[in-house]
């Protein structure tokens, strides 16, 4: 079912304008595949305090706090 997008200021003011005219399955699917992957710390610090990270030839440092903060540093 594909509905029209109703303008803003649109004589017809008494429709609510849509967002998209995809189906809620299709702009659900979209959706998850704009998200960027997420990766949980423990995966990263493998029981490490720290790890070093490689990216764009630079090396950061990812660590730990013992307040459980994470501090990405150059």
């Amino acid at each position: 079912m594909s509905q029209a997008h109703i303008p803003a200021g649109s004589v017809n003011s008494s429709r609510p304008a849509l967002v998209s005219n995809l189906a809620p399955a299709a702009a659900s699917q979209q959706a998850a595949d704009t998200r960027p992957a997420c990766v949980d710390s423990t995966e990263l610090l493998r029981g490490q305090k720290a790890v070093d990270i490689s990216h764009n030839g630079l090396t950061y440092r990812l660590q730990a706090t013992r307040l459980g903060k994470l501090i990405l540093t150059k």
